[in-house]
């Protein structure tokens, strides 16, 4: 899967899923892209597109939440 259709499948499915366990949702989505061969640098593309999606990929990236996604300090 690309970025796009990463970000697509998660906005369809998200406005179903309950806002109570969208953070869990959002987790275990990642860690089946995971699974499936999704590399981080994909993941790292995603980045930006929605702030629930956005903490699942820091959180399975090990990315301070907190700060500003700044990709000049993963090529270091």
């Amino acid at each position: 899967m690309n970025e796009e259709q990463i970000a697509d499948v998660w906005m369809m499915f998200k406005e179903y899923c309950d806002k109570k366990q969208i953070e869990v949702v959002a987790e275990k989505y990642i860690d089946l892209l995971a699974d499936y061969g999704v590399g981080d640098e994909t993941f790292k593309e995603v980045i930006g597109t929605d702030i629930d999606l956005d903490n699942a990929i820091s959180y399975y990236l090990d990315i301070d939440a907190d700060s500003d996604y700044d990709e000049e300090e993963w090529d270091e």
